[in-house]
């Protein structure tokens, strides 16, 4: 029997324009998903996608509904250094965009958080290396961004976001902003990542990206509308 890492129950989510109208986004949304599991989340522009994969990341709260993340309930949190804590313990983000601080060498970025984590920095150092290594990238660990290409950028993303040992990775496009080689690449240390046991959530829109996923949830207009999507299907 599957343990779940993550279970939404009829999660909502609304956002409020300055006059106070209400643009809901998530309009109930249920979702189970086993640790372990190498999920892809698929669907349309504007479907709720991202707005759900910030949610699941403790960026945003839920409107309404149930969050039960390793059989916890989180959705009623508000408070913001219980949600920055479950997010550096639990969770590891990767960004279509990378997001990494321009004035750090790769192995500092990687390490950042496992400094907020309270890690010496022998050790976040040399953890930070370590991953370095396992990407293929240790010879970068002095380089800033921007004498990295996209595919090493990207990978040292890959790296911080395991730096604190993560159970829950969350992946944002995170092939979108790279070549075909270089996003086959990164899918392939995806790969080898849910092979450790590593739960993986991933937001795509590439077909090419989400077939590696051992399931694919599709969602539009705020619901998930195929739990177990098929590339040859209706939608």
């Amino acid at each position: 029997m599957n343990t779940s890492a993550i279970k939404l129950k009829n999660a909502k989510k609304s956002y409020y324009l300055a006059n106070g109208e209400e643009i809901p986004v998530l309009k109930g949304v249920d979702l189970d998903i086993a640790q372990g599991e190498f999920v892809a989340i698929m669907g349309e522009s504007g479907g709720g996608k991202t707005t759900l994969l910030n949610i699941l990341g403790c960026l945003h709260p839920l409107s309404e509904g149930e969050y039960l993340l390793e059989g916890e309930n989180i959705g009623e949190v508000r408070d913001d250094f219980t949600l920055a804590f479950i997010r550096n313990k639990k969770m590891g983000f990767i960004f279509q965009q990378f997001n990494l601080l321009s004035r750090l060498t790769a192995l500092k970025n990687i390490a950042l958080p496992a400094l907020y984590s309270g890690v010496e920095k022998d050790k976040r150092e040399e953890r930070a290396f370590e991953l370095m290594a396992s990407v293929g990238i240790s010879d970068r660990a002095g380089h800033k961004p921007t004498e990295l290409s996209g595919g090493q950028q990207q990978r040292v993303s890959i790296c911080r976001a395991l730096v604190n040992e993560p159970d829950i990775i969350l992946a944002d496009e995170p092939t979108g902003a790279l070549d075909s080689k270089s996003g086959l690449e990164i899918m392939k240390i995806f790969t080898d990542l849910k092979a450790k046991g590593k739960t993986i959530i991933m937001v795509t829109h590439t077909s090419e990206v989400a077939k590696y996923a051992d399931r694919i949830i599709y969602m539009r207009d705020g619901v998930v509308v195929d739990n177990d999507y098929k590339l040859q299907s209706k939608y």
